[in-house]
């Protein structure tokens, strides 16, 4: 079993800057596949960014890439989600879940095992 909590959600303005942060305890993480997702208001939840704990491997949605980060640090067994230039479609619950799919970085949610219970993302315009 893998417990992840995720913190450092809370109202931004537009182009502002905010690190997320997932800590995983329980079993080991090492073989695992981190990834944020995220749920607006609405609408489904979608795949953000997802890293391999093993080989740092990261993969980006497009409407993220260049503004977010996705990092993990093996001795704290926390992930990170750095967020920059952040906008008002970026609003939404943030979700840190693991996976144990081991054939390619998954970007579908029904490819992981573990969810945290979310912090929630507000930018006002």
């Amino acid at each position: 079993q893998v417990q992840l909590v995720e913190s450092g959600g809370r109202l931004v303005q537009t182009g502002d800057s905010l690190r997320l942060s997932c800590a995983a305890s329980g079993s080991t993480v090492s073989s695992y596949t981190m990834a944020w997702f995220r749920q607006a208001p609405g609408k489904e939840r979608e795949f953000v960014a997802a890293v391999r704990w093993g080989n740092g491997i990261t993969t980006y949605e497009d409407s993220v890439k260049g503004r977010f980060t996705i990092s993990r640090d093996n001795a704290k067994n926390t992930v990170y989600l750095q967020m920059s230039s952040l906008k008002p479609e970026d609003t939404a619950v943030y979700y840190c879940a693991a996976s144990k799919w081991v054939l390619s970085v998954p970007t579908q949610s029904r490819l992981y095992d573990y969810w945290g219970q979310g912090t929630q993302v507000t930018v006002s315009s």
